[in-house]
């Protein structure tokens, strides 16, 4: 009775750890400056966990359920999508978001198992060398970055909740421009396996404390090389700043697709388009409108709709981007793009969507934007508008605004940071000026209500900056709307689920961070690398 109370309790420690772990990748309810040390603890105490274990097996199915509990927490609000919005009975909503939770937390179970397999017989029987406490938090951290990026690769890739993220206000986060969030992954998973270990070895080594430290000492020096590469100054200012006017439209999502209520968001969309934020603001010389800012196809609006905003365009001596579904009459086809309208922008063009500047959406959301095969049931589950979109190119050229060029990206594209950089190096070496000095996403997370989808997405957007060295600006429709500076900082947003616009000058860069040159290739390696050595080392010392 006592043992299956302690397995029991144990399984409960997990789940919570699991759950408190969820609230460590956005601010509210927990402070900004306390995910970073949440998010190590909660991870630290999965890692003694998996190594306390007395099987490999026994060690995924602990990692398992506290994966579980991670993205049912932290993944909740996709059943406000299902069925709030797309009317599915709330049952069989919870049920999807719980059977999703297994599924992603089966990598999280995978790399458990690989990480006691290397380490848990050294870290379980006595005395051990001081590096052999390195060993295992350095193996720890490989196994879990390899195992977040297959999650974010593969079967088209889900990397929201990436560890990383939550160490965006933190001295890891200084290793994001050299390697990326996954590099902020590695670090920040040693860094936690570093203090598992310190409870490891104190108490199978209460003797030796510079033993227990090693590992801890190692970590330290991580985060305080990370605090260093934070002072760097990686790009340089291109051009004049832009000034840029975000609309915000805050438009309910229970009614932006139907039919009576189109006109009136076509006439939101434009109003606070051409309203300033505040009294005698100049005028914009970008205005940036979210995703879907326009709820129908480009042919079937009305002419004269296309020619108001060719009037603003004009007016303001601006270059609008809006979000808009595009469909080819001669294909068939449609695609989720972006436009951009300014004052020699034909009507023709806009009524055919085949403008000048145009950009597709190119990693497209499974279920919303693409139906996986073999799921066809579950979509005819939901009341959501959805189909099979056609991808954009990997290679399309950013916007030319003023002095700038901007590269958007659509709705949760900004959470896969590789795929954003081919845009910052167009690959022409005759104009190398022309590769992206700001990025601009368009999102619409209304289908999320007021949930932590938007203030995550938020952190993923910072995490991008940080990477590129750019400025990012996020337009909206309920939030979260705002500019992001090349520092990974908040220079101003909205409130979110208000209808409003801001208007702000930005500055745009040039030059590449370590990151945008080379990608993940660099932090896939060191982790291979580890692992590679870590299994060396194991068929050496097999009884270890």
């Amino acid at each position: 009775m006592a043992g299956w109370w302690l397995k029991w309790r144990l399984a409960l420690s997990l789940l919570l750890g699991g759950g408190l772990h969820a609230l460590s990748f956005a601010p509210n309810p927990i402070p900004a400056w306390a995910l970073s040390p949440l998010e190590l603890m909660t991870m630290a105490w999965l890692v003694l966990c998996a190594w306390r274990a007395p099987t490999a097996f026994i060690a995924a199915r602990r990692a398992w359920l506290f994966a579980l509990a991670h993205f049912v927490v932290g993944l909740y609000w996709l059943t406000i999508s299902m069925h709030t919005y797309g009317l599915m009975p709330l049952p069989l909503a919870l049920i999807a978001l719980v059977a999703l939770s297994a599924v992603l937390a089966l990598y999280a179970a995978l790399a458990s198992a690989v990480a006691h397999k290397l380490s848990a017989r050294s870290l379980g029987h006595g005395a051990q060398p001081s590096l052999e406490f390195l060993w295992a938090s350095a193996s720890w951290a490989a196994v879990w970055t390899l195992a977040e990026w297959l999650r974010g690769t593969l079967f088209t890739g889900f990397s929201w909740l990436t560890s990383g993220y939550a160490h965006i206000d933190s001295w890891f986060v200084g290793w994001a421009p050299v390697l990326g969030v996954y590099g902020v992954t590695f670090f920040s998973a040693f860094a936690a396996a570093a203090f598992a270990a310190l409870l490891c070895a104190a108490q199978s080594t209460p003797s030796h404390p510079p033993r227990q430290a090693l590992a801890a000492l190692v970590a330290l020096c991580l985060a305080g090389a990370g605090w260093g590469l934070k002072q760097h100054t990686w790009t340089t200012d291109k051009g004049r700043p832009l000034l840029v006017r975000l609309v915000q439209g805050n438009i309910e999502q229970n009614i932006k697709f139907t039919p009576s209520h189109i006109q009136h968001t076509l006439e939101t969309h434009l109003r606070l388009a051409a309203s300033a934020s505040t009294p005698n603001a100049p005028s914009p010389e970008l205005v940036l409108l979210p995703e879907t800012a326009l709820a129908v196809f480009q042919h079937q609006l009305n002419p004269s709709v296309w020619n108001a905003w060719r009037a603003l365009a004009s007016e303001q001596q601006s270059t609008l981007m809006m979000g808009a579904a595009l469909f080819d009459r001669a294909t068939g086809t449609y695609t989720n793009s972006v436009i951009g309208i300014d004052h020699t922008t034909p009507l023709e063009a806009l009524t055919s969507g085949h403008t000048a500047l145009r950009y597709d959406k190119q990693h497209l959301v499974p279920f919303g934007e693409f139906v996986p095969w073999g799921f066809r049931w579950f979509v005819n589950l939901l009341a959501i508008p959805m189909g099979d979109f056609n991808r954009g190119s990997a290679q399309q050229l950013p916007f030319a605004v003023g002095d700038q060029h901007i590269a958007p990206n659509i709705c949760y594209e900004d959470v896969f940071g590789e795929e954003l950089l081919p845009a910052l190096d167009v690959g022409n070496l005759a104009a190398p000026q022309q590769g992206a000095t700001i990025l601009a996403n368009f999102s619409n997370l209304g289908w999320f209500g007021e949930s932590w989808a938007l203030r995550q997405h938020w952190q993923m957007a910072r995490m991008r900056a940080l990477e590129t060295s750019r400025p990012m600006l996020r337009a909206t429709n309920t939030g979260m709307t705002g500019v992001i500076d090349p520092q990974g900082r908040t220079l101003a947003s909205l409130p979110p689920h208000r209808a409003a616009v801001l208007d702000i000058s930005v500055q745009g860069q040039r030059g590449l961070t370590p990151y945008s040159s080379v990608g993940n290739l660099p932090v896939l390696f060191i982790a291979g690398f580890i692992l590679l050595i870590a299994f060396s080392r194991r068929k050496e010392h097999p009884t270890q």
